[in-house]
């Protein structure tokens, strides 16, 4: 198979999050040839063990969003359509080709695949968390490249993630007689109003600017059509830039939703560093010859950040792509993050 076949295989086997035990199997099967080593954590796979080189970890996730009526994966115009082509299969093709590769494993890196699942779900079931507990030697490593879409380029560092449930408190009425209540709904408005207005906050951090952004993701309120609504409560997520701790983000969050009458934080993904000046990272650069950008999301590069492995993102799929009803990727840059990786492993 080439890259693109690989890529048309996997989208092939359904993978929604929750369900990746089919294509974890598919996976160790597919690799078992090479004679490498793997262990199995719950759907996580991790290809390889220690040895006495550097070790470089090769991380994708395996799981995707819900079906949302894709079917089998095509190719037209230059791109392959379908459910993950670019979230993130094309990063999972491309690893699964050079761990194939006899001579890019006898680089001077030990080359360690880390394809792990629940990524797409709540940051508590993602399975790298168990994995990291449980194969404690992943510490260890020189560096990680995470095979996130990144349009070609090399993202550095990665944004934290706060949410909050923002609760506005009314008093319930008649809705023939709303002065008699408080509606809630409507208190909530004018901080609404603000939120919808609200401009990206640009902050700089190691020469990259990263957009912090806050946004209402859920809401609801009210119990019935003829009662003023006495409850509001909304979903607020922040994404700040990794110049501030999880701690000084929820500061900030407070201050902004100060006009509710409760909040609380309900999950904290912490940001990642930038690196800077890694000689790993250099070498990378100068190999895949690929811009240097911030990451616009939040990526598992801050959990490796977390056990002290420098980490960046660097993958074939396209940001915008992403969670696409026609989710799909272009064919070159299979060809091109393969080609670039390729080269700096072979320095």
């Amino acid at each position: 198979m080439d890259v693109t076949d690989t890529l048309r295989w996997l989208v092939d086997i359904p993978s929604v999050t929750g369900d990746e035990a089919g294509i974890c199997a598919a996976l160790a099967g597919r690799l078992a040839p090479t004679g490498v080593r793997q262990r199995r954590v719950g759907n996580t796979l991790v290809v390889g063990e220690p040895d006495d080189r550097p070790m470089l970890l090769l991380v994708g996730h395996i799981d995707t969003v819900p079906n949302q009526g894709q079917g089998e994966a095509y190719v037209e115009d230059g791109r392959m359509f379908g459910l993950g082509t670019s979230d993130m299969k094309s990063g999972v093709a491309v690893m699964t080709h050079i761990l194939e590769d006899r001579a890019l494993r006898g680089s001077a890196y030990n080359l360690i695949g880390v394809y792990y699942d629940a990524e797409e779900g709540p940051a508590a079931d993602n399975g790298l968390i168990p994995t990291i507990a449980e194969v404690g030697w992943l510490a260890d490593a020189a560096f990680a490249i995470v095979l996130e879409p990144t349009d070609m380029q090399l993202q550095l560092g990665c944004l934290g993630s706060l949410n909050a449930i923002v609760r506005f408190d009314g008093v319930a009425a008649h809705s023939a007689r709303p002065w008699f209540g408080d509606n809630a709904i409507t208190k909530a408005g004018a901080f609404l109003t603000e939120l919808h207005t609200r401009a990206p906050v640009e902050v700089e951090v190691g020469g990259l600017v990263f957009k912090e952004v806050m946004t209402v993701t859920r809401a609801g309120g009210g119990v019935a059509d003829n009662i003023v609504p006495a409850s509001f409560e909304l979903n607020l997520n922040y994404r700040h830039a990794p110049d501030k701790t999880a701690a000084e983000a929820e500061a900030v969050l407070q201050s902004t939703a100060s006009a509710a009458d409760s909040i609380e934080v309900v999950g904290v993904a912490k940001a990642a560093p930038v690196l800077s000046d890694h000689p790993i990272l250099r070498d990378l650069a100068a190999a895949t010859r690929a811009e240097l950008a911030p990451k616009q999301a939040w990526t598992d590069v801050a959990r490796f950040a977390e056990i002290g492995v420098p980490a960046v993102n660097y993958g074939p799929g396209e940001t915008a792509q992403a969670h696409q009803l026609a989710e799909s990727v272009p064919l070159a840059n299979l060809d091109g993050a393969l080609r670039g990786l390729s080269e700096f492993l072979n320095r």
